[in-house]
């Protein structure tokens, strides 16, 4: 036994050690992305806590401290803010063209829309480093189908990425339990209550469902749906928890983030801290621990419908965790799983790395299903014309339909960040935009140049920001949200 002992202390220190190194040589390696902006240092004090939004806590309280948060953000950059910052590509110069507060509409902020007859009532969250206005389409097609919408900001988002060193998923899961409670008064009783969630708000929404299902005295929602859903992250995510641990000495204080780069998008962080990772970290595992005493205590039938879509490659979220950690527990209730399959064309096919060229296979081989499952891939190997291979619950064969959709010339996949923007999207889209204008498009950025030049990687310029089969998307939000009556029903 002291053998044993001196062994297990052995090995302990020796990973102690280690631990140490990483933590250290990160922290040297993370000076690399400085020097830190305003925008990353500034945490505002008028962000809205957890520990605030109680019952009492009304949108009317939450959208008055929004404006004093936004006065306060804009006030205290303006104050800090250098002549090396005043460029055309910078989002917090207020005299440039990417200013949220020059732009026609200011994405940043919490939104509603509102029909002329309210039938409905649904709650839209966004996801993490984004804001409202990535929901903007969604709700409007809810709108149109006679649901008040709410576009709620989560706290953190919107301002500054540096308020997003401080906050908690705790922060978001209450502005979610106070967006529903406010939903499904407006609503009204006996109407149909969803809650749409796009990736960290995917989450969010599962994770709502999960309290209601324990228990929680919170308005039940009828349906979810989720969009490149954070159901998992990588399981080095748990490691965040302490790379940025040197970050309170001023001489490592970038070590408090993953990236540092230029904020050229008008409603979204691009920059991104290490407490990100870690609060998505405790989220998700806070899901996978609800879900499994879900499944052990036989509840998991209780769950809302669910109606996901995902990209079959996601860079940001692992699509595999959204299969096997909740929908293949889902009871049969009627839920449904979509994904967007690589394109495996002739000209593309070859450029494939062997792992991506297998993965649906590996992660959704042909069985039958307690869910109906759509796969959005081309109808043959010499076109770009996709199909739908919807299989129904209990099914192992699949009904093939043409969708009159094809890939763009040059494109492999789709993205974690196309899939809730149309292709017409004024700010992200590609093509004729609808809507109010940008003066950016950033669908249409086609950077060419040498390699390692640039201070936003070519990988993420070139990442694709709008879905080209969102028609299908529509079709199936409006299926899943049609009222008794509609013809869309």
């Amino acid at each position: 036994m002291r053998r044993l002992l001196r062994i297990s202390l052995r090995l302990a220190a020796y990973a102690g050690v280690a631990l140490a190194t990483i933590v250290l040589v990160r922290a040297f390696d993370a000076r690399r992305l400085g020097p830190l902006r305003p925008w990353h240092t500034i945490v505002p004090a008028a962000e809205v806590k957890a520990g605030e939004l109680d019952e009492t806590f009304s949108l009317s309280h939450y959208l008055a401290r929004e404006e004093v948060l936004f006065r306060e953000a804009r006030t205290r950059i303006d104050e800090g803010l250098g002549p090396e910052d005043r460029a055309p590509a910078n989002r917090y110069w207020n005299e440039g063209p990417l200013s949220p507060f020059r732009l026609p509409k200011d994405g940043n902020r919490t939104f509603e829309l509102v029909p002329e007859r309210i039938r409905g009532g649904v709650l839209l969250v966004h996801g993490l480093t984004d804001a409202p206005y990535s929901m903007r389409r969604l709700a409007e097609i809810y709108r149109g189908l006679g649901y008040y919408a709410l576009v709620l900001r989560m706290p953190g988002h919107g301002t500054v990425p540096g308020a997003l060193t401080e906050a908690s998923w705790r922060d978001w899961a209450a502005a979610v339990r106070l967006g529903a409670r406010h939903v499904r008064t407006r609503a009204g009783k006996g109407a149909p209550f969803h809650v749409v969630g796009y990736s960290n708000g995917g989450a969010l929404a599962v994770d709502y469902a999960l309290d209601v299902l324990e228990g929680a005295r919170l308005p039940r929602a009828d349906r979810l749906v989720l969009v490149s859903p954070m159901i998992g992250v990588s399981r080095a995510a748990g490691l965040a928890r302490v790379l940025g641990l040197l970050g309170v000495f001023p001489y490592f204080e970038t070590s408090r983030w993953l990236d540092v780069m230029p904020e050229y998008i008008p409603f979204k962080y691009v920059s991104f801290p290490v407490n990100a990772v870690t609060q998505t970290a405790s989220l998700t595992e806070e899901i996978r621990a609800k879900t499994e005493r879900a499944v052990k205590n036989g509840t998991i039938g209780g769950l809302p419908q669910v109606l996901t879509f995902v990209s079959l490659v996601d860079a940001t979220v692992r699509t595999d965790a959204t299969v096997r950690t909740f929908y293949d527990r889902l009871a049969s209730n009627g839920s449904e799983l979509v994904v967007f399959d690589l394109n495996r064309s002739a000209t593309i096919r070859p450029f494939l790395r062997r792992r991506e060229e297998r993965l649906l296979d590996g992660l959704l081989p042909r069985r039958a299903r307690r869910y109906r499952l759509s796969v959005v891939t081309n109808s043959g190997p010499g076109t770009l014309d996709v199909v739908e291979r919807r299989t129904a619950a209990g099914s192992a064969e699949a009904e093939v339909r043409p969708l009159g959709l094809s890939w763009p010339d040059g494109v492999y996949s789709l993205s974690h960040v196309a899939i809730p923007f149309p292709q017409d999207d004024p700010l992200f889209g590609a093509g004729p935009p609808s809507g109010d204008a940008f003066r950016v498009r950033l669908g249409t950025l086609q950077p060419r140049g040498e390699r390692a030049t640039l201070s936003v990687p070519v990988e993420q310029l070139m990442r694709l920001t709008w879905n080209p089969f969102f028609p299908l998307v529509e079709e199936r939000v409006r299926e899943w949200a049609a009222l008794p009556g509609d013809a869309t029903r």
